[in-house]
């Protein structure tokens, strides 16, 4: 297994996974539209690796284009991480969600088909967990409940890839649930680049840090956590972009169905993260307390003993890692990868 498709390659977990293709010697095909990441990622994953990845521009709902890529490269699995992410819009846009995430992913995976192409690695997350029924939550807790239209388009991909995968034996499957990724390459060339005011904790830490935001928003404090405010699992973007790798390598062993969490298996609150990045860079982030967002849940970290046991794989890096990796990108990127 050499030449990997890699969809949303581009985008923020996906450039820092192609690296780490790169690093193990395999061959990324990288397929964006760029509709939420820059063509920039492709020159700045060149300077890391010293290799550049094969390109194409182009969207998974663009049939005749898409299908080209299949005809043209040999492709030996696919790694699915395109698809539009932002919890918020997908409340106010659910039709465009629904569309974009589901008939890409049909797209996607009828190609697979019609040119046998076997291993399939998704991009999901710990949001099809809902409100979960025990905490830390492992890959038996129940799925479902889900508060908002992106989540339920990973929870609905899984159910069609499980239901792909039992008429097609062949076909091996890995879902990823990812906690809460943060972070950016150590060398200040990647990071998270969100389009307008962050959704995620981090950036918009950042941004307040390099003076872009007054102040960060804190969204509620009367939580049943120990700060009253909520907890989560950060898990570096690095250590998430080496999973992939190890599920790709689990694979070869055709192993049909798999499931994992990738997390630390650790809750950090949201002030924790605040003091942390405080003293990681020793700079004084202000922030005010306001409302709780609708759908936010208490507490959410990962059980990722299955993934450390039969992936081998396991966190190694730490939120005080990821608080210098994530300034030190925003320092030398303030404005991200600008309009290149």
């Amino acid at each position: 297994m050499k030449r990997i498709l890699v969809t949303g390659g581009a985008g923020y977990i996906g450039s820092h996974t192609v690296v780490e293709l790169l690093n193990a010697g395999y061959e990324p095909i990288i397929v964006d539209d760029l509709s939420n990441s820059k063509e920039e990622v492709i020159n700045r994953i060149e300077t890391i690796t010293g290799k550049r990845p094969i390109f194409y521009r182009v969207s998974l709902l663009d049939k005749v284009a898409f299908e080209e890529i299949f005809k043209k490269e040999k492709i030996d699995a696919v790694i699915h991480f395109a698809g539009f992410k932002a919890v918020g819009e997908s409340v106010l846009l659910p039709l465009k969600y629904y569309d974009n995430n589901l008939n890409s992913t049909l797209n996607l995976l009828e190609m697979m088909l019609k040119y046998h192409v076997n291993h399939f690695v998704f991009s999901s997350s710990a949001t099809v967990y809902g409100s979960p029924k025990r905490i830390p939550i492992d890959e038996d807790c129940p799925v479902g409940g889900v508060t908002n239209p992106y989540g339920r388009t990973k929870l609905m991909i899984e159910e069609i890839l499980q239901d792909v995968q039992k008429v097609h034996p062949e076909l091996n499957v890995t879902l990823l649930r990812y906690f809460n990724p943060i972070g950016a390459h150590p060398t200040g060339l990647m990071g998270e680049d969100p389009n307008g005011i962050p959704n995620n904790l981090m950036p918009y830490i950042t941004q307040v840090a390099i003076g872009k935001l007054k102040e960060l928003k804190v969204f509620g404090n009367d939580y049943k956590t120990a700060d009253g405010t909520g907890v989560r699992d950060y898990i570096h973007v690095v250590d998430l972009a080496k999973g992939h790798i190890a599920a790709l390598k689990k694979m070869e062993e055709n192993p049909g169905l798999l499931i994992y969490n990738l997390g630390t298996g650790k809750g950090v609150s949201v002030l924790e993260m605040v003091h942390d990045f405080e003293k990681a860079n020793d700079i004084h982030i202000p922030y005010q307390i306001v409302a709780r967002r609708p759908g936010d849940i208490d507490a959410c970290y990962a059980d990722c003993s299955k993934a450390n046991k039969e992936l081998h794989w396991h966190a190694e890096l730490t939120v005080l890692d990821a608080c210098r990796d994530s300034w030190n990108w925003q320092k030398k990127n303030p404005k991200g990868y600008g309009d290149e």
